[in-house]
């Protein structure tokens, strides 16, 4: 069984109505930046889709699902594979569609590297602002399937307690009438950004494009020659990241939120656990979601992890 058809299988999971009607773009939306790894300047062209279909990717005509049964393990990013093919860092566009209530759209990405079986969804400043004004300047409609009709949109909602656990992070789900994400980071070497909560009552809507959205990806000045010796953020800058000494501190301030790190791992959350969506269905479970030290990579694997503990009925 896939980890998608545990989740939909599970007796811990019951699928219920939201009251909403599954929405679509009303009409495509394009970027063009630079990807934050390779290096590669990469577009993105986002286009409406039917109901009941969902979000995919298209890469070198290969259509890869935004499931968590595709999700990789990669260093600093999340990454789908599926028969050769893969596309990286689409954390930051997939919590930006799942936020505003994309449920289905055909997310294509072409590269400067013809080359590459592998593609990358450009960083743009290191957010999710950008796509977020990118769907907002052509709104959603109603999407409807081939023979006209529209859907319900139907979300997870958890009926007891999981949690997993890797190391000292872990990710723990709560049954709740609503979504509610609390995440925790833990920088103690890094001064300035040492330990940070961040919690939130709502996770899409005006709160998501205002206090979520914005906040921009970081790293360790200190740690910038280890990871570009190791073939990534060749595409990082100043521009698209916000860069923290552990000696001086943040180097190109100011920030737009004073626990920015911690906001955006929410930001990072939201795209990961939109993986658990399906036929158009909302990702995010209707629970309250707590992570703690939940850093990507392994975000998938843990909520892989997840889904095993929920097909075990654990």
């Amino acid at each position: 069984m896939t980890l998608a058809g545990a989740f939909k299988s599970s007796s811990l999971i019951s699928w219920k109505s939201t009251g909403k009607l599954q929405q679509t773009l009303a009409n495509c939306i394009e970027r063009t930046g630079k990807a934050l790894h390779s290096g590669t300047t990469s577009t993105v062209k986002i286009s409406p889709e039917s109901a009941r279909v969902g979000r995919y990717f298209v890469c070198r005509s290969q259509l890869i699902p935004a499931s968590i049964d595709f999700a990789k393990e990669s260093p600093l990013c999340t990454t789908l594979h599926k028969d050769g093919h893969s596309v990286r860092t689409v954390e930051h566009v997939l919590s930006a569609l799942e936020a505003t209530g994309v449920d289905n759209c055909r997310i294509e990405v072409t590269s400067s590297d013809s080359e590459d079986p592998s593609v990358e969804v450009p960083i743009l400043d290191g957010s999710a602002r950008e796509w977020v004004e990118a769907i907002e300047q052509v709104g959603l409609k109603v999407a409807t399937d081939q023979g006209g009709n529209n859907c319900e949109k139907m979300a997870p909602f958890l009926n007891e307690t999981l949690h997993v656990r890797k190391n000292d992070s872990f990710v723990a789900a709560i049954p709740s009438s609503e979504v509610h994400i609390t995440c925790g980071i833990d920088f103690s070497q890094v001064p300035v950004i040492g330990c940070q909560w961040f919690s939130s009552f709502s996770v899409g809507g005006s709160f998501y494009a205002k206090q979520i959205a914005p906040s921009r990806t970081f790293c360790i000045y200190e740690e910038v020659e280890r990871m570009r010796d190791a073939g990534l953020i060749k595409g990082g800058s100043e521009e698209n990241a916000i860069v923290c000494s552990t000696s001086r501190g943040w180097l190109n301030p100011p920030l737009r939120f004073q626990d920015e790190p911690c906001r955006h791992k929410v930001l990072d959350l939201i795209g990961d656990f939109s993986l658990f969506a399906r036929c158009g269905s909302q990702g995010l479970p209707v629970a309250h979601l707590v992570a703690y030290k939940a850093r990507i990579p392994f975000v998938p694997s843990l909520l892989a992890a997840l889904i095993l503990l929920i097909k075990s009925g654990l």
